[in-house]
């Protein structure tokens, strides 16, 4: 059916993106580091003490200049590099309230004047602060990606969808039609529960953090907004890149 060929998790919840070459998977959670901070604006009270909606953080689809950040994570130092075309590097340890307010202050500038200011950073506190309810990967379809990108007339990069698996050797949205049933990614199964309805995130270049792809137009032509789907994982196991796909 295919095979995965790229992992990546996002330890900073529309702050930046790093790729690996395996991840543990553990039965009912989010994958181990994706989104397992997040950066609550002025108007929210979100601590991370509990799951809440994407709208009390600051995000891509309110500030795109954030597309363009990549993140890497040395978590036996637990420390976090950050790099951006626009500012220099930063490094932080995510836990230290003075390394959390050098961050806020490094990302201000991308935060737009008329939107929510960033005002903490906060660790969540049992699971990642995924968009859905329910501890979920994101697994991504590179067949769908390329018509998505033909139909656009533009060569776009596949991560502007930040999700966490991309698959190649499917046929273009074969992904849907995995809603409701399980497929195993190596020796892990996934139960497929939904599609992921898509926002203006996905406009801008993660390059260059500027709008420039009308990717929920384009989407908008074959009846909806959707792209990748979100996952449950009902069994625990290590991944790999290579690690085949099937039907359970």
């Amino acid at each position: 059916m295919g095979k995965l060929v790229e992992i990546w998790r996002h330890p900073i919840k529309s702050h930046g993106r790093e790729t690996l070459e395996s991840i543990e998977v553990k039965e009912g959670h989010t994958l181990p580091g994706d989104r397992a901070y997040a950066v609550a604006h002025d108007q929210s009270d979100a601590d991370g003490s509990t799951w809440v909606p994407c709208q009390n953080f600051s995000r891509g689809s309110k500030a795109p200049g954030l597309m363009a950040i990549n993140l890497t994570w040395n978590e036996a130092q637990n420390t976090m590099t950050l790099t951006h075309p626009k500012l220099p590097d930063l490094t932080i340890n995510p836990d230290d309230p003075e390394d959390q307010k050098r961050f806020l202050a490094w990302e201000a500038p991308l935060i737009p004047d008329n939107r929510a200011q960033s005002a903490r950073l906060v660790r969540a506190a049992s699971r990642g602060m995924t968009d859905t309810d329910y501890p979920s990967v994101t697994i991504g379809n590179l067949s769908s990606h390329r018509a998505v990108a033909q139909k656009l007339g533009q060569d776009i990069s596949h991560l502007r969808w930040r999700c966490n698996f991309w698959l190649d050797g499917l046929g273009p949205w074969e992904e849907f039609e995995w809603i409701g049933k399980d497929i195993m990614i190596g020796d892990v199964t996934f139960e497929v529960r939904e599609r992921v309805v898509r926002c203006l995130a996905t406009t801008a270049n993660p390059k260059t953090g500027l709008r420039d792809a009308d990717t929920l137009g384009t989407l908008d032509t074959w009846g909806h907004r959707d792209f990748t789907v979100a996952a449950y994982p009902k069994t625990s196991g290590l991944l790999r890149i290579g690690d085949p796909i099937r039907l359970a």
